[in-house]
């Protein structure tokens, strides 16, 4: 169906008013059908032809030229609101699919599951699958889901969960359409700001990324967003989880590269939590895992789930459907195997620990053949990101995505745009944990400048999403009295009491001043601004709160840990 901006006063649900209210489909001038109450565009057609206005957009007072009270009345009680009353608060939304066809996308993944199946390397998981009813082909490693497997897997799997820092306070709620952004992840290099290249992170970049990220307030988690080169491969993954931990406070979406560090990112945890119950009871981290397109879960992959719902850790699905290469080339047939794959996941998570926290997540991405690469930027990626989000709520679970990222080399116009779009239309979508500020080229380098930069993007489309409420403005005749009698309302009680919370502004990394006053304070680019409140934020960076004897256990099993691998002191460290 066309795209629909939605706005809903409680959220989307499975029976959203724009799936219910279409009613039956009937032709247009193109020829294809279009729900009924919706023009030729796809947009909602309200009584008497006035604007497009969402069907559930509550209406207090319109305009009518005749001045009918009871023509007023009629057209707001068919809007969904009392006559000259204050409405309430709608949420913008955005929907994609209708439940029609998230219904047909569910029932061919589930015969893609119950025929084809997954190629599963785990022998663990082959004889835990295999006694709860998965047909399961040992030569061929080759699992086939019946339908009562999967259902059974779905009554179980946690609705909502939330994330903790590491002083136990609540930092994420993933549930229903609430938006929590974190940076992109597992990028190989840094965006150096002075050579303007991109180069090999080092320790010392990753300790200033964790600085930075616990100065930025729409960044609800940190992300272990990328991978020092100064350590030795095999402790590479659990030394980002260390740095995370030892410098800052926000839960950490993280992901373990081999089956055995996993234990040591365990151990890191519970050092911090105190116990397993403890850690189960306020989870620190989301591990990703990811199957391998199309229809296959390695070893390695399906151990870390296993590990991550024994110990209650929560994890994030990253299914990678790649439209014309390792995917159907449409945006359908991406979503059958996405959903194919997810829903495995799901269904093995829940074998394991019913209950078991978990994010429906992924990273497709459209394929362009031209230059043989997968732009996380194009707006067929968002589209796929944001319907398989669409899915995931269909069937009541919360939702991660790598979106609001960019294919650009340098913090430049390209680079913004496709932040802005992706970041605006996740927050519309509801996605509760979107992955991709700070991202660059691809999903390979990370950039500090470019991450205060997503950071008031991501201010800008939080704000989005808290829409239009009234606040005292009715009635609205004293507030005009006063804006005639003063010639402005700069110092009015009203102003004053609700512009924080009307509007949002920006750091200076965006510019709103006008020419003049730029040039006085420098003339500076955007590089210029986002390299200076780097270091500010740098500069003001504040210690974690971490007890230090909590800090020294971290620091004893890094050591002991990169010992195991050779190296025979850890790199050093800013302070």
């Amino acid at each position: 169906m066309p795209p629909r901006l939605r706005a809903s006063g409680d959220g989307r649900a499975r029976g959203h008013p724009l799936s219910a209210a279409a009613g039956a489909p009937k032709r247009n001038g193109t020829g294809r059908a279009r729900p009924r109450g919706l023009d030729a565009r796809g947009r909602l057609r309200p009584p008497g032809g006035h604007s497009p206005r969402p069907a559930s957009c509550p209406l207090s007072k319109r305009w009518h030229p005749s001045g009918s009270g009871a023509r007023l009345a009629a057209l707001a009680g068919r809007w969904g609101a009392p006559a000259g009353k204050g409405g309430q608060r709608v949420r913008p939304g955005l929907r994609l699919l209708d439940d029609s066809l998230i219904g047909r996308i569910l029932d061919e993944a589930r015969e893609i599951l119950a025929k084809l199946g997954m190629e599963i390397h785990n022998e663990g998981l082959l004889d835990r699958l295999a006694a709860h009813g998965a047909a399961v082909d040992r030569a061929t490693r080759r699992v086939r889901f019946p339908a009562s497997v999967i259902d059974r897997g779905l009554q179980t799997a946690a609705p909502a969960f939330k994330l903790y820092d590491v002083l136990g306070e609540e930092a994420c709620d993933f549930a229903g359409d609430k938006v929590h952004f974190t940076p992109g992840s597992a990028a190989i290099n840094v965006l150096d700001a002075h050579s303007g290249e991109m180069r090999p992170p080092t320790t010392v970049d990753y300790v200033d990324f964790v600085k930075l990220v616990s100065r930025l307030p729409h960044l609800a988690s940190q992300a272990t967003a990328f991978i020092p080169a100064d350590v030795p491969e095999g402790v590479s993954d659990s030394y980002r989880l260390f740095l995370s931990l030892l410098y800052g406070e926000k839960p950490v979406v993280t992901g373990a590269f081999t089956i055995a560090s996993f234990a040591l990112m365990r151990d890191l945890q519970l050092a911090v939590r105190g116990s397993a119950a403890a850690l189960a009871a306020k989870p620190l981290t989301v591990f990703s895992v990811c199957p391998t397109a199309p229809l296959k879960w390695s070893d390695v992959t399906s151990q870390n789930l296993v590990d991550c719902a024994e110990l209650g850790v929560p994890v994030e699905y990253i299914s990678m459907p790649l439209t014309g290469f390792m995917s159907p080339v449409t945006l359908v047939g991406a979503l059958v195997q996405h959903t194919a794959e997810t829903l495995s996941g799901v269904v093995m998570t829940q074998l394991v620990r019913p209950g078991a926290p978990a994010l429906y997540g992924g990273s497709p991405a459209a394929f362009d053949l031209r230059y043989e690469t997968t732009p996380m930027g194009a707006v067929e990626t968002q589209m796929i990101d944001c319907a398989y989000c669409e899915i995931g709520k269909y069937l009541g679970l919360p939702t991660q995505a790598y979106i609001g990222l960019s294919d650009a080399k340098r913090l430049d116009a390209q680079a913004g745009a496709e932040t802005a779009m992706g970041a605006t239309l996740a927050a519309l979508a509801g996605i509760n944990n979107v992955s991709g500020p700070g991202m660059l080229d691809f999903e390979s380098c990370q950039s500090l400048e470019k991450l205060v930069l997503d950071n008031e993007l991501c201010g800008l489309a939080l704000r989005l999403t808290r829409g239009i409420e009234p606040r005292e403005d009715f009635p609205a005749l004293p507030r005009f009295e006063e804006l005639l009698a003063e010639g402005h309302l700069l110092i009015s009680t009203h102003t004053r009491r609700h512009l924080r919370a009307e509007h949002y502004f920006p750091g200076p990394v965006i510019d709103r001043a006008n020419r003049s006053r730029w040039r006085e304070e420098g003339g500076l680019s955007l590089d210029a601004r986002a390299r200076r409140e780097v270091a500010a934020h740098l500069a003001a960076y504040a210690p974690s709160r971490l007890p230090q004897e909590t800090k020294a256990e971290l620091i004893r099993l890094m050591t002991a840990e990169a010992a195991r691998f050779g190296l025979a002191r850890l790199p050093e460290r800013p302070a």
